[in-house]
């Protein structure tokens, strides 16, 4: 074979090999069909336009979420672009009546024997804390770690693109044994502090790099 027809041959499966990822929703032209919403006060308003997912929060916390097995020994980048149209305002997010954030996306291991043995890791777009600062849920505990990876000094109406290694965040916040999640899910909320926000959500993936 000649040559150059070889090293293009390796070249283009070695690229193909290694690009692997999983697609968990596009939120542009698509439906809502494969997500489930679940209620903690009232319902946020999420549907898809022109612009991807919109979230509309009016003193309402409902999420939504998608049961899906990720193996993150292959693929443990979690990537996907967010935008905040209204911010929140809130003094602190640490205590349960300043648990609201204008957009969050949230990585959820099940537990093996039961809903109390459940760890979530939610990047937060955050109205107080600093980059990259986190905190334990105040609702509960160090089961479910925030991560603010946006915050007030963030621009409005601006997309942002997130690529975040979640096998090296659970590594750091829950340990070493857990190498697959079980589901995902987005929540904009704002049922403790009665405010308002619009979020925007798209290109939601994993992939290996």
């Amino acid at each position: 074979m000649n040559r150059l027809i070889l090293c293009t041959y390796f070249f283009f499966f070695s690229a193909f090999a290694v690009a692997e990822s999983t697609i968990i929703d596009t939120f542009i032209g698509s439906t809502l069909d494969t997500w489930e919403q679940k209620s903690f006060a009232a319902y946020t308003d999420y549907k898809i336009t022109d612009l991807g997912l919109q979230a509309t929060s009016e003193s309402s916390a409902s999420s939504l979420y998608k049961e899906v097995h990720i193996d993150l020994e292959k693929t443990p980048i979690l990537n996907w672009s967010w935008r905040i149209d209204k911010k929140l305002d809130v003094a602190d997010e640490t205590i349960k009546q300043g648990d609201d954030f204008s957009a969050r996306i949230y990585v959820i291991v099940k537990g093996k024997w039961g809903f109390w043995q459940t760890k979530s890791l939610i990047y937060v777009w955050s109205s107080h804390m600093t980059k990259f600062q986190f905190c334990e849920s105040p609702y509960a505990g160090s089961s479910v770690v925030e991560i603010a990876l946006r915050t007030q000094s963030d621009q409005l109406k601006h997309w942002y693109t997130e690529k975040r290694n979640v096998l090296a965040d659970i590594k750091k916040h829950f340990g070493n044994d857990i190498r697959t999640i079980d589901a995902v899910a987005i929540m904009t909320d704002t049922d403790n502090t009665k405010g308002s926000a619009l979020s925007y959500y798209k290109n939601l993936y994993f992939s290996d790099n």
